[in-house]
């Protein structure tokens, strides 16, 4: 499950997630402009080891390396049974000190085209519908809003629940 490929200049590459990225990714997921669109609030490494103890297990969940160095992750599940051809995407986030650099773009689209060529026909997501920049980054790769759950989604620091948009890309 290897993929490299070249991102303004610089090689990517895609990897399976490992035990031993558990820092570099605790400190990006905890990161102040990360962690509130991911699915936790703020904890000590020690409350998150059993959240990437599941991530890891689940076999679905991808770094991606830029100069050796994690640039960012994501998680794309496969359903199964009479929805197998659906897979969800979730749990991605760049270095904020590398957005703006094509990294993302390229994330989700090497994880497009590796679930297409898996035989996925549809690829779903949420996002909460205070993060107009990921409304749009999807939007812009034919993602379409197909509802809204309302008050669904509540951070520890914020005194109301917020709307969160499934979005869908489907192909023929």
């Amino acid at each position: 499950m290897l993929g490299a490929f070249i991102v303004a200049g610089h090689p990517i590459m895609r990897r399976p997630a490992t035990p031993e990225d558990i820092d570099t990714v605790f400190a990006l997921y905890m990161h102040e402009k990360v962690v509130p669109y991911l699915g936790y609030d703020p904890m000590p490494l020690e409350d998150f080891r059993p959240i990437y103890r599941q991530l890891l297990d689940g076999g679905d969940f991808f770094i991606y390396e830029r100069d050796g160095r994690i640039a960012g992750f994501y998680r794309a599940s496969r359903y199964t049974g009479r929805v197998r051809h659906v897979a969800g995407l979730g749990t991605l986030a760049v270095d904020p000190a590398l957005h703006g650099q094509g990294i993302a773009m390229a994330m989700v689209t090497d994880a497009i085209e590796r679930l297409k060529s898996e035989g996925v026909k549809r690829i779903e997501l949420i996002v909460e519908s205070d993060n107009a920049p990921a409304l749009r980054f999807y939007e812009k790769l034919g993602f379409e809003r197909e509802g809204t759950l309302r008050r669904f989604y509540k951070r520890a620091s914020d005194a109301q629940a917020i709307d969160d948009h499934i979005m869908a890309l489907l192909f023929d």
